[in-house]
């Protein structure tokens, strides 16, 4: 059993996966060049609940990511880059942390693949205002 354990935690170091504890101990890194603006899942994706579901993401230049998913409803996370070592990551509000990589106009994040798009889809604009005037309100208090 503790042979297993080891295991796994050198397994785990082995990977390069990046664990977070505490969101607000996260320093968020700017994005780089090439990063910043609106992702959108390109196609189906086998990581998503359903064929008709869309994956967005909104990555701004001082680092600050929104990650939108729709089917049925709209679910939005926060988050923030960081990086470490050479690898940049999304680090959701909800400690999620996922690797970014970038080729072009595609991106590579939560096990499915972005293409660039000019705008967010409507559900996703709304969600991504509402998320911005919260936070304005938040910092004015």
């Amino acid at each position: 059993m503790k042979n297993k354990i080891v295991f796994l935690g050198l397994l785990l170091v082995l990977s390069g996966c990046a664990q977070v504890d505490n969101y607000s101990d996260v320093i968020k890194a700017p994005a780089p060049d090439g990063l910043d603006g609106y992702w959108q899942s390109a196609g189906p994706q086998k990581e998503m609940m359903s064929p008709q579901a869309i994956a967005s993401l909104i990555v701004t230049k001082d680092g600050d990511t929104f990650d939108c998913r729709q089917w049925q409803r709209v679910i939005v996370v926060p988050g923030k880059l960081m990086k470490r070592d050479a690898v940049i990551y999304n680090v959701t509000a909800a400690l999620n942390v996922y690797p970014v990589e970038r080729e072009g106009d595609t991106l590579h994040y939560d096990r499915m693949t972005f293409k660039r798009v000019a705008r967010l889809t409507p559900e996703c604009e709304q969600a991504w205002e509402a998320s911005s005037t919260e936070s304005t309100n938040a910092h004015a208090e």
